[in-house]
């Protein structure tokens, strides 16, 4: 078991995600403290996850690991409040997608290591991509105590902190792109005469088992795409109309947009503070 206690600072959707695949994997309720916004949204966290959320300067004081998991736009406000009385041997981690860790190293008595951390929604059922990027005075032995956080949620890969806005266009984003894949391929099912349920479930199961079989084969996506088509067959066929549609070119332009507008918020947060 861990010896880090870590505090989930703004536990709202992705922070409760994270606070409860700690909890799954064996942290106990103890080790994990949550702070909020609203005293209602405490209550709901402490009676479904038995976590004894407390106020900011609390979970400061109490945590050695600080989960910064609000909207970016609330962190330089959050880090006035608090930022200059995180004692020196706490470990920072922002989950804020789009800001530098030269947002918070600024906020932050000098010296205090910060982590800049892109995870996914996926963690809920602990398959999450979480990539990992360390900033000033982190170390590997602080990058170690992030991955021991995250790992529990999924996978974890480090990466230079000069990528992330990348990651979180791939990754961060990436859920939702698979989700309108599947949306898309069951509307068509319908269109072609298969009932919703039916159309649903075939959609689901199909991305659900070529993912794990990509993941688990360690094969190239383009070995396997070419062992389901056949040549002038069906797949072959449609594979014509997807590439016909510009498939390949909207997805670059789709990522390019996601990563533009992480750097997009950096910058507007860094101005605006």
């Amino acid at each position: 078991m861990t010896k880090h206690s870590v505090a989930v600072i703004g536990a709202g959707k992705l922070g409760e995600l994270v606070l409860a695949g700690l909890l799954r994997s064996g942290w106990t309720p103890q080790q994990v403290l949550a702070t909020t916004r609203r005293p209602e949204r405490a209550a709901e966290l402490a009676e479904r996850h038995g976590i004894r959320p407390v106020l900011n300067l609390t979970a400061v004081t109490q945590a050695d690991v600080l989960l910064i998991a609000v909207k970016p736009q609330d962190a330089g406000k959050l880090l006035d409040d608090f930022g200059m009385k995180v004692p020196p041997d706490r470990l920072v981690v922002s989950l804020c997608a789009g800001l530098p860790t030269s947002f918070f190293a600024e906020r932050l008595p000098g010296g205090i290591p910060v982590v800049r951390v892109m995870t996914n929604t996926p963690a809920l059922v602990d398959q999450a991509m979480t990539a990992i990027s360390p900033g000033p005075y982190a170390t590997d032995e602080h990058l170690a105590i992030v991955e021991e956080v995250f790992q529990p949620l999924g996978r974890t890969v480090r990466v230079p902190e000069s990528q992330q806005d990348a990651v979180t266009a791939v990754s961060g984003s990436g859920p939702a792109y698979f989700y309108l894949l599947v949306e898309a391929m069951a509307d068509a099912g319908v269109l072609l005469g298969l009932p919703r349920n039916v159309a649903h479930e075939l959609a689901v199961q199909t991305a659900v088992g070529s993912a794990i079989m990509l993941r688990d084969s360690g094969e190239h996506p383009v070995k396997l795409r070419e062992s389901v088509t056949s040549p002038g067959g069906t797949t072959a066929a449609a594979l014509r109309e997807l590439e016909n549609h510009g498939l390949r070119a909207a997805f670059l332009s789709a990522l390019e947009a996601a990563r533009d507008r992480a750097r997009q918020i950096a910058t507007e947060m860094t101005t605006k503070n």
